[in-house]
Order: C-alpha cells, then sequence, then structure tokens
C-alpha cells in the first residue's frame, strides 16, 4: 500500500488591494509523520510558504472554526461554494507587526485530500515510532 498522498489544488490567496489571486497548493502526506500534513503554496514556479499543518486540525477546520497561534481554520460559504478560510501568522514585520496571508481553498477538494490520507493512515492509528527514535537520539549523543 502506498504510503504517501499528494494533490495540487488551485486556492485563492485574499491580497490587500487586489482581491483573490490563485496560487497553488500542494498538499502531502506522509506515513512516516501521521500526524502532519505538509502545505507549499506556490506560484510561477516559485515557493512562497510552506507550512506543516495538523491532519486532525485541517479536518475540524472544515467543521468548524479551529486554532489560536500562528495558523487558524475556519468553514466559509458563498452561496452553494464551501470553502475553507486558512490564515496563517508569519515572521514579524519591521513595523512590529506580523505578516499575515488568508488562503481559500474548495472544501470538498480538501476533504477528498484527508480522506486519501484516512485510507492510509485512520484516525486514531496513527503511531510514532519513539522507541526508534529515542535510540537514534541516545546513539548520536556518544
Amino acid at each position: 500500500m502506498n504510503s504517501f498522498v499528494h494533490k495540487t489544488l488551485v486556492v485563492q490567496l485574499l491580497a490587500h488591494g487586489t482581491g483573490r489571486c490563485p496560487v497553488l497548493a500542494h498538499l502531502s502526506y506522509d506515513a512516516d509523520d501521521p500526524f502532519a500534513v505538509t502545505a507549499v503554496f506556490a506560484h510561477d514556479g516559485r515557493v512562497l510558504a510552506r507550512w506543516r499543518l495538523d491532519r486532525q486540525m485541517l479536518c475540524d477546520g472544515l467543521e468548524r472554526p479551529v486554532g489560536v497561534g500562528d495558523v487558524r481554520m475556519r468553514p466559509e460559504a458563498a452561496g452553494l461554494w464551501q470553502e475553507l478560510r486558512l490564515e496563517f501568522l508569519g515572521d514579524a514585520r519591521p513595523d512590529g507587526g506580523r505578516h499575515h496571508a488568508v488562503v481559500l481553498a474548495w472544501a470538498p477538494a480538501v476533504a477528498a485530500f484527508l480522506r486519501e490520507t484516512h485510507r492510509v493512515v485512520p484516525p486514531g492509528r496513527e503511531r510514532l515510532p519513539v522507541d526508534e527514535l529515542l535510540a537514534e537520539i541516545l546513539s548520536t549523543a556518544e
């Protein structure tokens, strides 16, 4: 069975003054890191940002507002169009504020991606190789 899931979506970056700007979101999931989804946002062949997201938080964000730190998600509807709103707070700016990005993704596409990840590692069946990780850390400490 394949332990890797990848999906590329066209999402909308909300840009101040210009409205929505389409960018690519490359979502990937690897069973070796079962709690995380990596999202790489790109435009014109350039990587704009890379975020590691909690898979369960992404699932929950499709249903209700979640997140209190640098990443926040919530469902958003525009008529029949269902979206997932992702808000990212980045590094500090020289003026003392923080960089802030808002991305809107088509919710059914994100849900389909998550269903594929659940086929690879069902929720509640995630496993981290803690013993192997500790052995590796201790072996390099000598």
